[in-house]
C-alpha cells in the first residue's frame, strides 16, 4: 500500500532517450524509513508486471514545501501513483554531486543522464556491498571502531584513518621546481590553471624511476589533503597511474588513496567506488572515468596530459574527460589543475579567454632538441636502418653508456603492404582490409579479418608480388639490430608492454605512449617516422604529435640528445624551444579563421536522409548555425555537421535531443504487419576526430 505521504522521484536506468527524465512513485508504507536518495531501487513500469531498474533522485512529501519541480509535477498530475516495488540495496551509491554533474553533461552533449550515471557507479558487487555496509554499520555504532582493509584490494586504503592537518605537513614537501606559493595559492584559493610539466626524470627512494610530472601530481594532492579536502587525479592509462601512485608511495604512504582503473577486477573496483563514498578526504587515481568519482569534499582535480586520445569517452554521450572535470569544477568550486608537456588547442583557448591561469616552471629546463630535416645524407648504415648519419653517431655513442630509445609510429613487424608492380594497397580478397606480415616469414594476412592471403592477385594491375610500405616495431628492430651488431634490443608497443627499463645499454624501440621509463633516464632518443605521423589526417595532427615527441623527449638522461629525424618546419621549432604553448597559439588563431574547433563546437548528425532532414529544420530556430552536408557514409545513412558558437551550445543541444527522441518513439511505435526500424538518429558533439 502506497503511503500518502511520501513520494520517489526517480530516473530509470536505460539508454532509451525517450526515459531520460524523472518519473513520480508512490513509496509503500512497508519502505518508508528505508528508502533514500541516491540509492538503488525497482520500479514498475509499463504493463505486463515488468519491473525496471533505476535510482532515487528526490524524496519529497506532497503534503509540504518542497522543490519547485515537484509543485510543477502535482499541476500536471492527479492520478494515483504507481508504488516502488523494491530496494535493491540500502547503499546510497548516487551522490547529489554526481547526479548534477551527469545532469548538465548529457544536457551540454544531447545525451542521456543514465549514460553518464552508468560510467560513474560501477556495476553492483553484491558481496563487496554487504560487507562494506557491515562495516560502515560498525563504525557508526556507539563505541564502533574502524574494522582492517579488506583483503584482496592492496591499491585501496578503504580504511585508512586520514592523518592530521599536522602530520600531513610534515610529509609535504614545496612544489618542487615551480615558483614559490604559485601552486599553493591555487591550491588554497581553488583556482584554474594550465601547468607545464617539468621534463625530467626522478629517481624515488627503491631505486625505481618516475616523470617529474607524476611527482607534481602527488605534490598537488598531499597539498590539498592539508587542507582536510579529497583530490581527483585523473591520467591516460595504467602505466600513468603506476607512475603517480609511486610518487604516492614515497611523499606520503599512510595518506588514503583510491585507485579507480578499469583493468581492476570487477569487485576490486566497486570496492574502490565504496570506499569513495564515505565521509573522508582522500586522493582516488584513476582513468578517465575518475572524473565521475563520489569524493567527499573535492578540493582539487588535476588532469595529466589533457589531449591524449584516451580522455575521448567512446561511450555515449562521448564526453572528454576535460570537459567533464571543467563542468565539475564549476559545479564544486575546487581547484583545477591540467598539467602537460605540451598543450592541447582546447587548454589555449581557455588560457586566452582567462579562464585559465598560466603557470610555468621557475627555470628554463628542458631536454636537449637537434633536428635532422637537413643534415647530411645518411652513410651505409645509417641508411639501413633509415636515419639520418647525426642520429645515427649519437646512438651509437650513447650505447656504450645506457639505453637509448627510438619512436616509431605502428607496433607491428609490417602493418602495410602494396603491389610491387603497381604501387596499389594490397587489399583482402574477403573484406578488403589492409594486408601486413606479423613477421619476416609469415603469409601475409588481412589486419582486419585475419584472413590469409597466400595466393594474392592485384586486384588492379593483376601482380603476384608484395612490397612493404610501412615498417612496425618488429621489423624495426631487426634493422637497427644489423646496425648495430652486439645491441641487446627490446621492443614496446601494444602488443609488449614494457613499463620499466634498467640502466644497462639496450635499444628500445617503442611506439608512441609505450616507452618505458629508464633508471636514469635515456642517453639518447630518436623520434623517427616524423613524417608518416604527420601524414595522418586529422585536424590534431600537429599538436598530437608534438604531445608524443615531448613526451618522449621528457625521458632523456640530463644533457643526452633528443634527435627528431625528418621534419622541419613550426613543429620542429616548438619543440627544438620547448614551446608548445606557441605552437598551440598558432593552431588556434588558424582555425579561429577557418570556424574549426575548438574555436566554435561542432556536432555531428547521422542517420537517414529524412531523419538528419528533420533534425536540422529544428536547428532552423537558432542563429548563427552553419551547416555542412549533409553528406553519404554507409548506406543508406547521411551525415551532417553542425558548427556553432559556444553561447548557442544549450540551444543546439535541446533541439537536437529534441530530434533524438522524437526519432526513437516514432520508430517504436508498433503498426500492424509492418517491421519497426530500430532508431538511426545519432547525435556526437564535439567529436575530435570529426574534421
Amino acid at each position: 500500500m502506497t503511503h500518502a505521504g511520501l513520494v520517489a522521484r526517480v530516473l530509470i536506468d536505460s539508454p532509451l532517450p525517450q526515459l531520460d527524465h524523472l518519473f513520480d512513485y508512490g513509496v509503500p508504507a512497508e519502505l518508508v524509513g528505508e528508502v533514500a536518495e541516491g540509492m538503488r531501487v525497482k520500479v514498475p513500469f509499463r504493463s505486463g508486471g515488468r519491473v525496471v531498474d533505476a535510482y532515487v533522485i528526490e524524496l519529497f512529501d506532497p503534503r509540504a514545501a518542497r522543490s519547485e519541480s515537484a509543485r510543477e509535477t502535482d499541476a500536471a498530475f492527479h492520478g494515483a501513483l504507481s508504488p516502488l516495488d523494491s530496494v535493491v540495496s540500502t547503499a546510497v551509491v548516487l551522490t547529489p554531486a554526481v547526479w548534477t554533474l551527469a545532469r548538465r553533461l548529457a544536457d551540454r552533449a544531447a545525451g542521456n543522464a543514465s549514460d553518464i550515471i552508468r560510467l560513474a557507479v560501477p556495476p553492483r558487487q553484491v558481496r563487496v556491498e554487504k560487507a562494506w555496509l557491515a562495516a560502515q554499520a560498525v563504525k557508526s555504532a556507539p563505541g564502533g571502531r574502524t574494522e582492517p582493509s579488506t583483503p584482496g584490494a592492496p591499491t585501496v586504503e578503504i580504511d585508512a584513518p586520514t592523518p592530521s592537518p599536522a602530520a600531513i605537513a610534515l610529509a609535504t614537501p614545496a612544489f618542487v621546481g615551480y615558483p614559490t606559493g604559485r601552486l599553493d595559492s591555487a591550491i588554497m584559493d581553488h583556482h584554474r590553471v594550465a601547468v607545464a610539466a617539468i621534463p625530467e626524470l626522478v629517481q624515488l627512494d627503491d631505486g625505481s624511476t618516475i616523470g617529474r610530472w607524476a611527482q607534481t601530481l602527488a605534490e598537488l594532492a598531499v597539498a590539498t589533503l592539508e587542507t582536510g579536502q579529497s583530490a581527483i587525479l585523473c591520467v591516460p592509462d595504467f602505466r600513468d597511474q603506476d607512475q603517480v601512485q609511486a610518487a604516492l608511495a614515497q611523499l606520503a604512504p599512510t595518506l588514503p588513496l583510491c585507485r579507480v582503473d578499469a583493468r581492476q577486477p570487477n569487485p576490486d573496483r566497486y570496492r574502490a567506488f565504496l570506499a569513495c563514498l564515505e565521509p573522508a578526504a582522500r586522493i582516488i587515481l584513476g582513468n578517465r572515468s575518475a572524473v565521475y568519482a563520489p569524493a567527499h569534499d573535492l578540493g582539487l582535480i588535476a588532469v595529466w596530459d589533457d589531449g591524449d586520445p584516451l580522455y575521448s569517452e567512446p561511450l555515449s554521450p562521448y564526453v572528454n574527460t576535460r570537459d567533464a572535470a571543467l563542468v565539475r569544477q564549476q559545479d564544486s568550486d575546487c581547484a583545477l589543475v591540467l598539467l602537460g608537456h605540451s598543450r592541447s588547442v582546447e587548454t589555449q583557448r581557455l588560457v586566452e579567454l582567462g579562464y585559465l591561469a598560466e603557470v610555468n616552471p621557475a627555470a628554463d629546463r628542458h631536454p636537449r632538441i637537434i633536428p635532422t630535416d637537413f643534415q647530411s645524407e645518411p652513410d651505409q648504415q645509417a641508411r639501413a636502418a633509415r636515419i639520418p648519419s647525426v642520429a645515427w653517431q649519437a646512438a651509437r655513442e650513447a650505447l656504450a653508456h645506457g639505453p637509448v630509445l627510438v619512436q616509431v609510429a605502428s607496433p607491428g613487424y609490417a602493418p602495410m603492404l602494396a603491389c610491387q608492380s603497381c604501387r596499389k594497397a594490397a587489399r583482402c580478397t574477403h573484406c578488403q582490409g589492409p594486408l601486413g606480415l606479423k613477421s619476416a616469414s609469415a603469409v601475409p594476412s588481412c589486419r582486419w579479418c585475419g584472413a590469409l592471403a597466400a595466393g594474392w592477385t592485384c586486384a588492379h594491375c593483376a601482380g603476384t608480388k608484395l612490397r612493404v610500405v610501412t615498417l612496425g616495431t618488429g621489423r624495426t628492430a631487426e634493422e637497427l639490430g644489423r646496425a648495430f651488431p652486439g645491441a641487446r634490443v627490446i621492443v614496446a608497443d601494444g602488443e609488449h608492454t614494457v613499463q620499466t627499463l634498467g640502466a644497462q645499454p639496450a635499444l628500445v624501440i617503442a611506439t608512441r605512449g609505450a616507452e618505458p621509463v629508464p633508471t636514469g633516464g635515456y642517453r639518447a632518443i630518436l623520434i623517427l617516422d616524423g613524417e608518416r605521423m604527420l601524414a595522418r589526417e586529422s585536424l590534431r595532427v600537429g599538436e598530437d604529435c608534438l604531445r608524443w615527441w615531448t613526451n618522449a623527449a621528457a625521458l632523456a638522461a640530463p644533457g643526452a640528445p633528443v634527435l627528431l629525424a625528418g621534419v622541419g618546419g613550426a613543429l620542429a621549432r616548438a619543440l627544438n624551444s620547448w614551446r608548445p604553448d606557441i605552437f598551440a597559439a598558432s593552431e588556434l588563431s588558424d582555425r579561429r579563421q577557418l570556424r574549426f574547433p575548438p574555436a566554435v563546437r561542432v556536432a555531428s548528425v547521422t542517420g537517414t536522409a529524412a531523419d538528419v532532414e528533420a533534425a536540422l529544420a529544428d536547428l532552423a530556430v537558432v542563429a548563427g548555425l552553419d551547416v555542412l552536408g549533409p553528406v553519404d557514409t554507409e548506406a543508406p545513412l547521411v551525415r551532417a555537421v553542425v558548427r556553432f558558437s559556444y553561447a548557442r551550445g544549450d540551444e543546439v543541444a535541446r533541439a537536437l535531443k529534441a530530434a533524438v527522441v522524437r526519432n526513437a518513439a516514432k520508430r517504436r511505435k508498433p503498426k500492424s504487419g509492418s517491421f519497426q526500424p530500430a532508431p538511426t538518429l545519432k547525435v556526437r558533439f564535439d567529436d575530435p576526430e570529426l574534421l
